[in-house]
């Protein structure tokens, strides 16, 4: 009976070993590897604040407007943009001409360099011990390749003949006193202000006119510049409707010292607008209306009839003041021609020379005059803005011979 309880006992030992064995074998082959620690982190609450004699002073923190303050969009609304801020157009400075008092003097070196060489060849001519008849003749020549013309050249000598003989002696200084009195009397005795007055209630008023290429709508704005110098409000009218930018350009000459510029339609009636341009000058209570007419070829005559129908257009309002023919000096005696044709449609009062100090046939001046008997107002001696002067005999005879 011991034997058998004691067998009993020795299995039993046995399955249990054999099972911790198996168990233990399992539990090995399950472990999974070693990672990083997954424990959370966590936070400790915000503390409480303090009240009483505990609490903190508060952080003095800028105060926002509500414009500051980015408040967030409503459900369903829209956002608005900002309208774009328009800049205001630039507006041209207004120019402070140059006074017209002097003008010629100051610009005497541009004269002197294209017209020295005719008052030094008279002079030169003038010194020679004998004066034979070879040398009159050289004078006479001279004079005429100046442009100054056959029958006030033939004054000018004879003149120069009598006074030379009578004088006797001809020092340097005797001879340039001479020759300037003599030139000086050939170009006349003139009124050569540009006349701008009219009546108590209407402004004075000039057209000019003048073929292609003379200069015409410059020498416009020119003059205003001349009369704005002188202290007159102008008015131009851009009567020039069928040169291409011609109204433009006259517009920036009278931006640049203040006048208002009256205008229309490319190709327009350019009666129309000149008498529109007289209206406003009335109603604007300006000194003077300018107006700027097409450079018209002499040899069409229906455009010369249209260029007499502006000045009859024009004379409703009252009567025109002045009538100015431009001339380009560089033409010589072709300007003769297109002043003859000019003065039977209109009636020249004064004569602007454009371009003198491009050429040294300086005699047009005395030829045109002579011409159509009336005087040369204004000569214009440079690009430049206040290159237009008003003319002065004694100034230009200086220029001439160097005085």
């Amino acid at each position: 009976m011991e034997l058998i309880l004691a067998v009993v006992i020795a299995l039993v030992v046995a399955v249990a070993v054999t099972s911790g064995l198996v168990i233990s074998g399992r539990k090995k082959k399950q472990l999974p590897p070693a990672g990083p620690s997954t424990t959370p982190t966590i936070t400790a609450p915000p503390a409480e604040p303090h009240v009483g004699d505990e609490a903190e002073a508060p952080r003095e923190e800028p105060r926002r407007t509500v414009e500051e303050v980015d408040l967030p969009a409503a459900e369903g609304s829209v956002a608005v943009e900002e309208p774009p801020v328009l800049e205001e157009p630039a507006v041209p400075a207004i120019e402070v001409p140059e006074p017209t008092a002097g003008r010629l003097v100051r610009l005497r070196a541009k004269l002197a360099r294209s017209q020295n060489s005719l008052g030094k060849g008279l002079l030169t001519l003038l010194s020679r011990e004998h004066l034979d008849e070879d040398t009159w003749e050289e004078i006479e020549e001279t004079l005429l390749t100046a442009d100054v013309g056959v029958a006030p050249t033939q004054e000018l000598v004879e003149r120069l003949r009598e006074r030379v003989r009578v004088l006797g002696t001809r020092t340097p200084e005797e001879l340039k006193s001479l020759l300037r009195e003599e030139l000086v009397a050939l170009l006349g005795d003139f009124d050569r202000a540009v006349k701008t007055e009219s009546g108590a209630d209407t402004p004075g008023v000039v057209m000019v006119v003048g073929v292609n290429g003379t200069g015409k709508t410059t020498t416009t704005g020119k003059l205003a510049r001349v009369l704005v110098a002188d202290g007159r409000s102008v008015v131009l009218g851009a009567a020039d409707t069928f040169r291409a930018a011609a109204a433009d350009q006259l517009q920036t000459w009278g931006e640049r010292v203040g006048a208002r510029t009256v205008r229309g339609p490319e190709g327009g009636d350019p009666a129309s607008i000149a008498f529109d341009a007289v209206k406003e000058g009335i109603a604007e209570g300006a000194d003077v209306v300018l107006i700027d007419t097409a450079g018209r070829l002499h040899t069409k005559t229906g455009l010369m009839d249209e260029l007499g129908k502006v000045k009859r257009v024009v004379e409703k309002h009252g009567p025109l003041d002045e009538i100015l023919l431009v001339l380009d000096a560089t033409t010589g005696q072709n300007g003769l021609v297109q002043a003859r044709v000019f003065a039977e449609v209109v009636d020249i009062t004064g004569i602007v020379l454009t371009k003198l100090d491009g050429t040294a046939k300086g005699g047009i001046v005395v030829a045109v005059q002579r011409e159509l008997g009336v005087p040369v107002k204004l000569v214009g001696l440079g690009e430049g803005p206040d290159d237009l002067a008003p003319f002065e005999p004694g100034a230009f005879v200086d220029a001439l011979i160097g005085d």
